[in-house]
This record gives structure tokens, sequence and C-alpha cells, in this order.
């Protein structure tokens, strides 16, 4: 066996037992949490897939579900720090970034600028009501999940790894509303929607939050070791027909391109997604098929992804909204309609020897 080849070797057995690790690790967090949320399995399940990915969430439900507990508490299980923003409409780009003062420097008397971060630097970030400010401010925290850094002064500041943003939008009152222009939804990988609870898990929430106790949320990880699940995700193998279905997903979205989108397509869409939903398809397939104990990404991975990935990548006209229709339905159609040729079962002795060889 030549050095290459033994190096080859090593690296799948690593990502094999990274990909064992992260399983473990993704069962753990599910029930820590699961001592302190009630229910909302579908929100966890894609919070963990965009933190082992590498993205950011954007959650869309009425107040009182639980968002917070639920960000605040995954921080917890993970070891990470953890940072509330509170959008508001008076909310600066400095209350969030951090800004220069001038101090004086005790040894040498002179007046000196010195950074102080704002909320931004933290590993988990909660940014609640994220329509309720100016885009400016918007834009501040939406450069820092697109860089992962701040720029203040001409200085640029690294922020620590891994970073997680989930975000939050009542879509109730949108009076006094700013909504997040299309170009800066397309950063979030997920948009989540949170539901309200079952008849069952409503009394559990009331049976708990109504009685004297505390709830302890311990570590399961650290950030050293979510950087490494997060390099391990990018080195699960996709098959090229698996890739190729991906595609043609996201390019049955589109109206405009060379090709010939499906009738439904081109009578209810305005814009459909681009590049980055590929990308972030593909990726969320690859965390999923872990979290699911797979060595590999599955057609049923690409289309679990579907709905999160592209619900807020598709702009629909003046006729589908007469017609009640929206991005979900169109994504579900297509769904049932773009051919997933050969198949949706793959051998493993087809793909390459990466993860689990």
């Amino acid at each position: 066996m030549t050095g290459a080849e033994e190096s080859s070797t090593s690296q799948g057995l690593d990502d094999l037992e990274r990909a064992n690790r992260l399983g473990q690790a993704a069962g753990r967090i599910r029930e820590e949490l699961g001592r302190a949320i009630v229910g909302q399995d579908e929100v966890i399940e894609l919070c963990l897939t965009a933190l082992f990915s590498g993205g950011h969430c954007l959650l869309v439900g009425v107040p009182g579900l639980a968002k917070t507990l639920l960000v605040s508490s995954l921080s917890r299980t993970l070891g990470l720090s953890f940072s509330r923003i509170q959008f508001t409409p008076d909310l600066m780009p400095a209350d969030i970034t951090g800004t220069e003062v001038l101090q004086e420097n005790r040894t040498t008397g002179e007046r000196e600028f010195h950074f102080l971060p704002g909320p931004v630097f933290a590993n988990v970030i909660l940014a609640d009501e994220i329509n309720r400010t100016p885009p400016k401010t918007q834009a501040a925290l939406l450069e820092a999940m697109q860089e992962a850094q701040v720029t203040a002064g001409g200085e640029k500041h690294t922020l620590d790894q891994p970073f997680l943003v989930l975000a939050t939008q009542n879509p109730i009152e949108q009076e006094g509303t700013y909504p997040l222009p299309e170009a800066q939804l397309d950063r979030f990988q997920f948009m989540i929607r949170v539901d309200y609870p079952e008849s069952g898990e409503e009394r559990q929430i009331l049976e708990r939050t109504t009685v004297e106790q505390s709830v302890e949320i311990e570590k399961v990880v650290t950030g050293e070791e979510i950087l490494e699940f997060q390099q391990t995700v990018r080195r699960v193998p996709i098959a090229p027909d698996v890739m190729d279905y991906a595609i043609r997903l996201v390019r049955a979205t589109r109206t405009r391109g060379d090709h010939t989108p499906p009738e439904f397509v081109a009578q209810s869409v305005s814009w459909g997604a681009g590049p980055r939903a590929g990308q972030f398809l593909v990726l969320g397939g690859k965390a999923r098929a872990l979290l699911h104990g797979n060595r590999h990404v599955s057609i049923e991975d690409i289309q679990a992804m579907a709905l999160p990935v592209l619900r807020h990548r598709i702009v629909t006209n003046f006729a589908a909204e007469a017609e009640g229709v929206d991005s979900d339905e169109i994504i579900r159609r297509l769904l049932d309609t773009v051919p997933t040729h050969p198949s949706d079962r793959l051998d493993d002795d087809k793909l390459p020897s990466v993860v689990g060889s």
C-alpha cells in the first residue's frame, strides 16, 4: 500500500469515527433539549442540520412558541457562548457589531481608540424579530453571517467559530416592520416554520411550566468538536445522480434560463432560487444523512431539505397570490413532478470511498 493510499484510508476511518460521534452527540442533544422543550422535533433537527453544515436559520412563528428557550437551551448543550439581540426600530449597527471608544493609556497617558465587541461576538446569536429594525442594522448582522467578520474603524475583527445565527420573525404583525430583502434572505440556509403544539404537547407544556421546577441542561459537545463535525459533513459523498437531482430541483423553480419550467411554475413564479439554494440543499442533505446514521446522501435527504431551503427563495407573482398559492405549495408540486431518475436508492459500492469506507 502506498503512502497516499494509507493516508486516504486513515482519513476515511477518522471520518467514520467522527460521523458516529456526530450521530451520538445529536441524540444526546435531543435528549437534553427534551428536558426543556416539548415537541418541536422537526425544528430541532433543522437547527442541528444547519449547525453541522455551517448555515443559519430564520424561524417564523407567532410569539410564545419557545423559540428563545430553544435557542438558549441549544447553546447550553453545545457549551457555546450565547447572545440575544432584541431588534427594535431604534437599534443601530454599532449596537450589534460593537464600537470604538477613546480610552486613556495608563502607561503613556495618551488617548487611544479601542474596539468594544458587540453582542454579535458570540457563537450562537438569537436575532429576535429581525424584521423590526431598519435595513442598515439588518445588514450589519447579515454581513457578519456571510463574512464571519465585523469591520469597525477600518479594521476587520474575526468572529469566533462556530457561528450560528437563529433569527426570528413574527408572521402576524407587519405594520412598522422592515421585511428582509430577497438577497439577504438568501443568506439563511433554512426558513423554519414554528407551528402551534399539538394538544398532548400543549398539556405537557402547561404541566411543566405551572409548577416550581428548574431544568439543568448539560453540555454535550465543544466548539472544537462542532468544527470537526462540520468538516466531516463536507466530506460525506454524494452520488452524481443525487447531485443532478438537486440541480434539477433548483432549476425547476426558475422561469428564466436555458430550460423549460413546469407550467405551474411559469404561471406562479416571478423569480426562482439561485445557485446558493443548491449548495444548501447538498450541505443540508449531507448533514441530515449523518444525523440519520447514513454515510452518503440519498434522494430522500435532498427532498427533506427542499421546503426549508427553497421556501424563502421563490418569489411568487400576483396571479399566485390571487389564487392563494404560496411557495410551499409550489415546492410540494415540484417534489411530485421533478424526476428522481434513476432511483432513490443507491448501492454503497457505487459511491466514492470517503466516509464509512
